[in-house]
C-alpha cells in the first residue's frame, strides 16, 4: 500500500473538487495507492466524489477568504483569520508531521494548502503543489486596502516556492516555472444525462438550466419570475434544505443523491458565479455559459479570459444575475451548440504525473 496525505484548501468547494479529480485518477492508474484527506472540507464531498478508498482527517489547512455571499467577502474577518493562522507554530506542524510518519505516506500533494508543504519538508518526503493561483498572489490585490496583510504575503511566497514539484492547472492567473501545466481538471460525470433527467421528472423535451454558485449555498430573490417559463426546468442545487419541486422549479439541498458534474452534463445552459470547479466542469461538458465574475476576486480575469477563448460564454453582471435580469440573454444562451472540449481532462495529465513519483 502507498499511502499519499492530500492537504485540501477549504476555501469553497472548487478545490476540493480539483482534488477529488486527481484521487480518481491516481487511484485508476495505480490501485494500490490509499488517500489520506487533510482538510475541514465536509467529509461527504469526498464520499460522493471518489469511488477509491481514502481516509479523512479532519484539518484546518489553510484560510483562503472569509465569504459573506457567494459574490462577497470580509476582508477585515480574513484578515483577522490569516493572523490567528500564521505563522504556522512549529509545534503544530511537528505533531501534524508525526501523524503522516505513523502513516506511512509517501508523499504529500497540497491543493493550495501552504501547510502541507511545511509538514512535508519536516517529515522528510516530497509535496507536491497543485494550483492556478496561490494565495500570496491573491492577497496582493488588497495590499493597499487592508493593512497588515503584506506580512501574510512575504510569508507566504517562499512557502509555495519550496514544494518540490510544482504542478499548475489552466486557467492559469500566473504561469511560472511548473513541472507539469495541465488542461481545466474536473470530476468526472458518472450517470448519463438522460437518467439525470428522468430521476429529476423534468418532462420530456424540455429544455434545463442550472444555477449555481458552487460551494456556497444561496437563496435567489427571481426564483418566482421563473415560474413564467415553463417550457424550461430550472435545477438550482444549494437553494434550499431540502428537495423542493414545484412546477418547473426544482430545488436542491447542498447535499443531495445529485452529483455536481452530472447535473452540468444534463443541462442544456448553466447560469452562475465562476468558480473552478464549475468553470472545468461546463468546459469538459462543452454547454453553454451564462457566468458572473467578481472584480474583487483575482482569479475572476484569467477565468473570463479562458471562458471568451475556449466557451460558449454570456458575460452577466452581478446586478444581472441577483435580480433575474439574465434571463433575458437565455435564449440567446438556449440557442448555442455545445462545443466539443480541445482538451482532455487535466486529472488525467496529473494521475500519470504522481503515479510516476510514486512508482
Amino acid at each position: 500500500m502507498k499511502r499519499i496525505a492530500y492537504f485540501v484548501s477549504p476555501h469553497g468547494f472548487g478545490h476540493a473538487a480539483r482534488a477529488a479529480a486527481v484521487m480518481q485518477a491516481v487511484a485508476e492508474i495505480d490501485d494500490a495507492v490509499q488517500f489520506d484527506i487533510f482538510t475541514t472540507v465536509p467529509c461527504w464531498f469526498f464520499q460522493d466524489s471518489l469511488s477509491t478508498v481514502f481516509t479523512y482527517h479532519a484539518l484546518l489547512t489553510d484560510i483562503g477568504l472569509a465569504q459573506k455571499t457567494a459574490f462577497e467577502f470580509d476582508l477585515e474577518d480574513t484578515l483577522r483569520a490569516l493572523n490567528d493562522f500564521f505563522p504556522i507554530a512549529h509545534s503544530w506542524i511537528t505533531d501534524i508531521c508525526e501523524t503522516i510518519r505513523t502513516l506511512n505516506c509517501v508523499l504529500i500533494i497540497c491543493e493550495i494548502a501552504p501547510l502541507g508543504i511545511l509538514v512535508a519538508r519536516k517529515a522528510g518526503i516530497a509535496s507536491v503543489l497543485v494550483e492556478n493561483f496561490t494565495w500570496d498572489w491573491i492577497y496582493q490585490q488588497y495590499a493597499n486596502s487592508i493593512r497588515g496583510i503584506n506580512r501574510h504575503i512575504d510569508y507566504l511566497q517562499p512557502i509555495f516556492d519550496a514544494a518540490d514539484y510544482h504542478i499548475q492547472t489552466e486557467p492559469v492567473c500566473r504561469y511560472s516555472s511548473a513541472d507539469l501545466l495541465t488542461a481545466p481538471v474536473s470530476r468526472r460525470t458518472t450517470t448519463k444525462p438522460d437518467k439525470i433527467r428522468d430521476l429529476l421528472g423534468l418532462p420530456s423535451g424540455s429544455k434545463m438550466v442550472l444555477i449555481t454558485t458552487g460551494g456556497i449555498p444561496q437563496q435567489y430573490d427571481f426564483v418566482e419570475k421563473l415560474r413564467d417559463l415553463r417550457e424550461i426546468s430550472f435545477v438550482m442545487p444549494g437553494a434550499g434544505p431540502e428537495l423542493c419541486i414545484r412546477d418547473n422549479l426544482i430545488i436542491l439541498p447542498h447535499q443531495s443523491a445529485f452529483y455536481h458534474p452530472d447535473l452540468v452534463n444534463a443541462s442544456d445552459v448553466v447560469i452562475g458565479k465562476i468558480g473552478y470547479s464549475t468553470l472545468a466542469e461546463v468546459y469538459h461538458a462543452g454547454i453553454p455559459f451564462g457566468y458572473v465574475s467578481r472584480s474583487n476576486f483575482r482569479e475572476s480575469k484569467s477565468m473570463v479570459r479562458f471562458i471568451e477563448q475556449h466557451m460558449a460564454g454570456v458575460a452577466l453582471s452581478v446586478s444581472e444575475f441577483s435580480t433575474g435580469n439574465w434571463m433575458t440573454k437565455l435564449a440567446d444562451l438556449l440557442d448555442r451548440p455545445r462545443l466539443q472540449p480541445g482538451f482532455n481532462n487535466g486529472a488525467e495529465q496529473i494521475g500519470r504525473f504522481i503515479a510516476g513519483i510514486v512508482a
